[in-house]
């Protein structure tokens, strides 16, 4: 995890995490819009607004800061992507002069999970220093991220456990068969 000191006060932020899951359920965790609210820590509600085909629009609510520092932020984002790749975001609305980034996720080199990388810049339209915002991200996108990779390891472990069931169902002998033996 890394944060950067870019022009005109913008924060840079960057985060990885490797998740065993496939892209398909990389892309379904950080897709869950609705859901959000429910497995990523600190936000308070999430959804998902309108839907084209093309772009999606979404929003957030949630807790953030450090110390005696805290703010219930808002957060209306523009979202396009190229499934299940890349999703890049940008704010339309909300408490950021600027947010903007994208997901990233690649397929691991041990060709069994995936990479996920979070790339934004971020600056906040209501007084905090760069220093805050910087103490800010490193404390809260590692928790967004382990719990992207929670979310889509349980989808991945979900589907493993239903094929492994399915599997053994049909090597089990039915009693019809055992009738015509």
């Amino acid at each position: 995890m890394q944060t950067s000191d870019l022009d005109d006060g913008v924060t840079g932020v960057v985060g990885k995490v490797y998740i065993e899951a496939s892209p398909k359920h990389v892309w379904a965790a950080i897709t869950d819009y609705n859901n959000h609210k429910s497995f990523v820590p600190k936000l308070i509600d999430s959804g998902l607004i309108s839907d084209n085909g093309r772009e999606q629009v979404m929003f957030e609510r949630g807790k953030t800061g450090i110390f005696l520092f805290r703010k219930t932020v808002y957060i209306k984002l523009s979202l396009q992507g190229e499934y299940p790749k890349r999703l890049d975001f940008h704010q339309i609305e909300g408490d950021f002069k600027v947010y903007e980034g994208d997901w990233l996720i690649e397929r691991a080199s041990d060709g069994k999970g995936s990479i996920l990388t979070f790339r934004a810049k971020i600056k906040p339209d209501f007084f905090a220093p760069a220093m805050f915002v910087r103490k800010v991200q490193q404390n809260d996108l590692p928790m967004v991220l382990a719990a992207m990779k929670k979310r889509a390891e349980s989808a991945e472990g979900s589907l493993r456990v239903a094929r492994t069931s399915s599997l053994k169902q049909s090597t089990q002998p039915s009693a019809d068969s055992a009738i015509a033996d």
